[in-house]
Parts: C-alpha cells; structure tokens; sequence
C-alpha cells in the first residue's frame, strides 16, 4: 500500500507523491517561547517527529524544518513582567523545550531556525509583497498584507472572505485600509526590540516569519506543512497568501494538522485551571508512557488528557514491555513477516499509529505464546520506528515515577534480606517482605537467575 496522507487543504486522503522522487521537505510550526512547553506542544512534537520517523522508514531523505518564534507580544509581554532581557527568557524556555522533547524521545529537527536569525529573509519576502502591490505601509507606520489583492484566501480553512470581512468589522483597526489586512511589519514601541527596515525601526510580524523561514530552508514550493489544528486559520491561512503573492509558486502540496488536546473532556485553558506543562506530566509518569498516550490516538482527532487514559496508557506500555522482559531481543529479527506488513499498510493509512500499535500487542501475544527471541526483536524493532520500547524492559519498570521511600538501595536491603529469610526457612518473614513491597507498588519477580524488582 502506496503512503497516504489526508490534506487538510483538499479534505481527503491523497497517495503522497514528493516533488523530489527520495527526498522530502517538511516545515512544522514551533513553539513560542515565553513559557514552558505544555501537553498540547508536547502532541505536535511527538506526531510529527513520528511521521518524519515514518518517511525515513519508507528510504525518503528527509529535510525536516521545525522553526522557534523567539520574537513576539507574548515573549516581550513576559519579560517585561519577569523585568529580565528577551534573549535570557528565551533561551532558558529553548534549553527547556529541548529537555522536554529528549524526554519524549522525540528526535532534533534537521534545521531549527530562529525569527530573530532571520530578520533579513522577512525583510526581503515584505519587499517583494510591497513592490507587487500586496502589502502597504499604514499611518501608523506598520506594514499590512491587503487579503483582497490575493486570490483564493480561505482554501485551506473552507472560510469564506466575504463572511470573514463582516465579522471583522466588529473590530476595526482604523489604520488598516480593510479590516481582513494582517501585519507584517510593527513599527518600533518603547522598550521593545527593534531591527531598522526600509520601513523604518520595527519588528516582524507572526505570519511572515514561518514564509520567511519556510522558503529559506526548502525553497519557494515544498511537500509538507504541518502544526497544530488550531493555526489553520488564520496563520497557515495567511502563510499561504503571502508565500505564493511574493513567489509566484505553489507554497505547500500538502498540509498536517493535528487535532486538540482537551483536559477532563474540556477545552485545555490556563484560564479554566486544567493546563499542564510536560515538566509536571513527566513527574507523575514515565516520558514513554506519554509518548504512548498521544500515539494512542489517531493525530487528526482530539485527544483526552485524563488521569484515567493515561493509567491506561502506562498499563498497555507495560503489556509490550512485559513481552521482552520475558524473551529478551538478542537474535536476528525475523523480516519481512506478517507483523510487520500490517504495521508498514497502518503507517501507511495516513500514519495510523492506533492500528499500528495494534499489530504490536498482537505480535507481543504471540512472543510470549512461543517464547520466539526472533520475535521479540520484531517487536523492538518496529516499536522502535514509532520511538517505543527503546530502553531496557527492566529499566523501564525500574525508572516509573515514584513519591514511595522505598529507594532502589531500600528495595534490595530487602530483596537481600527476604533471599536470607528463605535459605534459613522464616517463610512469614519472607512474605511480609514481599507484601510490604507490593503494597508501595513494587513487585518482585523471582526466576533461576534470582529476584528483579519493579514498579508497578
């Protein structure tokens, strides 16, 4: 089964075709960095570096470009309340985000570009729009996008320009010659950062800088754009309109949109008290458990964060990685079987990570059915294409999230003491050991090679 991905911009699944027959380009929408990454970031990262693993499963080389905004009202906003400079806020939310993505085993971008690195290249992308009539220099000294100077706005959202306009009428900034017109260049404010133009001191505006970016790194038309669905409109809307105005080309051939992450049923707002940031997930449970708990869910649907879905995640991780803590991976996998054809035609169906981990819970049944080392390979190795199952079974269990006293150096005083309490005969004291444990969730497992431990 050829790759087919759904296109946002044509609603439907289309066998995926790059412009370059074994390379492809793809521009994912970054974080701003004002604050620390929350679970909705966390969904983007990890969907979108499984479906860049994906492609360079099927042998496309692959350009993958995931930009930073480290210029922007909410940065300059949280500094001036923080009363530190920009570049000392922004780099310590980067360092922090780079944290939370290797946590979450989600692999470095090829190119990272940054806004403030690349203020030359909006420059240039603002110019040309001004030269051919679809951008303008208002009163107030910022430079706006005219929206009815483009054809075809809305494609990609299904908004109708006319509908748009009166709604936004509502609001109407008067330096504006139409109030749908979008800024591309801010004039310069007190205590704000500036960079001099042809416009005078100023800064760039959010939707210029991913065309700037985006064009820079993979050229004018490229394969994949993709982000959050929540900046389908207006920013991927807008990056649409300004890229093919200033280049003349076709921008994107196909756009990715992952779906929400709603907390307890409700929409996820730092308003409604329900927001999370990765840091405060990964204290409660193991960064894989996580992992496993967005690719449960196909990446074009809303996804719920609940304590209960994620127990339910860190149970079925466990089903998987009970399977090779049985029947350890040390042969050669076993190619080209079943297992794994289903799992290459799932990833295939517009990378369909539920169906995928499916076939994995029916191959770890059939390792622990024939104790097949083979297989069990199997398992590792495509589990390992999704970024599952890549550390050891037994440090897996051993490194779950704990508030219990019980340290590693405390539960092997007592392993040792139990295996002393069995070889003299105090079977009583040898169980209590074994309850006590248990009841702070941890479990022991006895074998010929001796007694392991792990958190349940």
């Amino acid at each position: 089964m050829s790759l087919q991905i759904f296109n946002t911009e044509t609603g439907s699944k289309e066998i995926f075709k790059s412009i370059d027959e074994n390379k492809v380009g793809i521009y994912v929408c970054g974080m701003t960095v004002y604050d620390f990454c929350h679970i909705g970031h966390a969904r983007v990262m990890v969907v979108f570096d499984t479906i860049v693993r994906h492609l360079r499963n099927l042998g496309y080389e692959v350009n993958y470009v995931r930009n930073i905004t480290d210029i922007d009202d909410r940065i300059i906003n949280r500094a001036l309340e923080n009363k530190e400079d920009i570049q000392t806020l922004t780099a310590r939310f980067i360092d922090a985000m780079h944290e939370d993505e290797k946590a979450l085993n989600v692999l470095c971008p090829d190119e990272e570009p940054r806004a403030t690195d690349n203020i030359q290249e909006i420059e240039v992308m603002i110019t040309k729009l001004v030269d051919k009539g679809h951008a303008y220099q208002a009163d107030n000294g910022d430079v706006y996008f005219s929206v009815k100077s483009a054809n075809e706005y809305g494609r990609l959202s299904g908004k109708n320009v006319d509908e748009l306009d009166a709604g936004a009428r509502v609001e109407i900034n008067v330096a504006k010659k139409d109030p749908l017109d979008f800024v591309l260049w801010k004039s310069a404010k007190a205590n704000e950062p500036a960079w001099n133009s042809a416009w005078g001191n100023g800064r760039p505006g959010w939707h210029i800088e991913c065309s700037a970016m985006a064009t820079k790194c993979l050229g004018n038309h490229f394969d994949i754009h993709g982000g959050g669905m929540d900046l389908t409109f207006p920013h991927h809307e807008n990056e649409i309109v300004q890229s093919e105005c200033a280049t003349g080309e076709k921008f994107v051939n196909t756009w990715i949109h992952c779906g929400f992450v709603r907390i307890d049923d409700e929409k996820m707002s730092k308003s409604l008290g329900n927001f999370f940031t990765i840091g405060e997930v990964i204290k409660k449970y193991h960064p894989e458990v996580i992992r496993y708990f967005l690719l449960a869910s196909h990446y074009r649907s809303p996804v719920n964060y609940s304590t209960e879905n994620l127990d339910l995640a860190k149970a079925s991780i466990s089903r998987l990685y009970s399977a090779l803590e049985l029947v350890k991976p040390r042969e050669e996998c076993i190619e080209n079987s079943i297992f794994e054809k289903q799992f290459i035609v799932a990833m295939n169906d517009d990378f369909n990570t539920p169906q995928a981990l499916s076939v994995l819970f029916e191959l770890a049944k059939e390792v622990n059915k024939t104790n097949s080392k083979g297989l069990a390979t199997l398992l590792k190795k495509l589990a390992n294409q999704i970024g599952l199952l890549e550390q050891e079974a037994t440090i897996f269990f051993k490194s779950q999230p704990s508030n219990s006293k019980f340290t590693e150096h405390k539960i092997l005083s007592l392993i040792a003491e139990r295996a002393e309490a069995r070889k003299n005969k105090k079977f009583s004291r040898s169980d209590e050991i074994r309850d006590e444990l248990l009841k702070n969730k941890i479990e022991l497992l006895d074998s010929s090679e001796g007694t392991s431990w792990r958190r349940t």
